[in-house]
């Protein structure tokens, strides 16, 4: 379920603000990856998905566009050399170029005969150029990426409150496969071309799109506009802070998780405008020592997290989604309408803090949220009982 945030104060002015302070703390945008580099002139032509389609469209119809122009052609030679009317020069030309070898609406002069020659040798290397060139896309897996990367676009193209993930390193792989358990929709942006030839020929159902997720024109053509939130999981702190101002500039009700690598940079990120940060050292070094001090808690929630786990659900129930009749009633209430089974273990008051194993009695009010605990079967329930 997604959580909107309100931004108090935001504004894409303070925003960049917010940025270039950050970047002047980055030694010289991080020497070893961008040293003398201008990021307002890269241009990025492998991702240009209707580019793409547009080239092989063209190189797979270019031979028949050759023997097209040599049909108009030869219809006006003979037409000026033999003096037909369009009738006979058709006629000719198709005779000629099928190599039916009809009789010539009349003999030719010299010059017909010469022309007829070259008019033959053309045609048969376009049908040969034509057939070397099919035979190519196919022997070569061309065609096949052709009507791949169609079928990519016409996905991309029909989804809406999806999730767009930039950057499909371990962090990346991470949350699509996550993703994908929970149902949820999502676009993957990665520049690594080879890389997501491999993962593509793995999974074949992956929408993704080559290119650099710091470029405005790369976001939306995985639809920003129409995304519910975007997780940012380059390892490059500059990069991330570019895409999370990048997102807000163009969707201000997105939500946006990005990854850190330094701390330093969190609040920094923040400022930019990302929901929340992450930094996966710190939270592997937490989660491992928590192993030793309480090994039961967290196995118990890394198999709700897991696929192990795929049939325990922790949803969280927004008060505008509850029915008028228990609408500012107390938390009893609120669990025993239309019992499905679920369990309260939380919720978040009005400040947006947490309260863990609240009271009975708690009123259910404006922009508080339940957090319940179930199975899918009861959560579904659930959800079809709140309509």
């Amino acid at each position: 379920m997604l959580i909107s945030v309100n931004r108090v104060g935001f504004s894409v002015k303070g925003s960049y603000l917010a940025a270039f302070f950050y970047l002047c703390t980055i030694p010289k945008w991080n020497r070893d990856g961008l040293k003398g580099t201008d990021r307002s002139t890269i241009q990025f032509t492998n991702f240009s998905a209707n580019n793409l389609v547009r080239t092989w469209t063209y190189r797979l119809l270019q031979p028949f566009i050759i023997l097209l122009g040599i049909f108009i052609a030869s219809i006006i030679g003979y037409m000026v050399l033999e003096g037909y009317n369009f009738l006979d020069a058709l006629y000719m030309t198709t005779i000629t170029v099928t190599t039916a070898g009809f009789q010539e609406v009349r003999p030719l002069s010299t010059g017909g005969k010469i022309f007829t020659i070259t008019l033959l040798i053309a045609s048969w290397a376009s049908f040969a150029f034509a057939l070397t060139r099919i035979t190519q896309f196919v022997t070569s897996g061309e065609i096949h990426k052709y009507f791949k990367i169609r079928r990519i676009m016409k996905e991309a193209d029909k989804l809406h409150g999806h999730v767009i993930i930039c950057g499909y390193g371990r962090n990346g792989q991470q949350a699509s496969y996550t993703l994908k358990i929970h149902n949820v929709p999502f676009v993957v942006i990665e520049k690594d071309e080879a890389r997501m030839e491999q993962l593509a020929n793995d999974h074949n159902d992956l929408i993704f799109f080559t290119g650099d997720a710091t470029e405005d024109w790369v976001l939306k053509k995985a639809g920003i506009d129409r995304a519910q939130a975007l997780i940012t999981a380059l390892p490059d702190d500059a990069d991330n802070v570019f895409i999370v101002l990048t997102a807000r500039s163009i969707n201000n009700n997105i939500r946006i998780i990005s990854r850190a690598s330094n701390h330093s940079s969190i609040q920094k990120l923040k400022k930019a405008g990302a929901d929340n940060v992450i930094m996966p050292d710190r939270i592997g070094g937490i989660h491992m020592a928590t192993l030793v001090s309480k090994p039961d808690v967290i196995e118990f929630i890394d198999f709700l997290s897991s696929e192990d786990g795929e049939t325990i659900h922790i949803e969280s129930v927004d008060y505008n989604h509850l029915p008028e009749a228990i609408k500012n009633k107390s938390l009893t209430e609120v669990m025993n309408w239309k019992k499905t089974g679920v369990n309260c273990i939380g919720i978040k008051n009005r400040e947006g803090k947490f309260i863990i194993n609240p009271p009975q009695d708690v009123i259910i009010g404006e922009g508080m949220k339940v957090i319940v605990l179930g199975t899918r079967q009861q959560i579904n329930a659930m959800k079809g009982n709140l309509g």
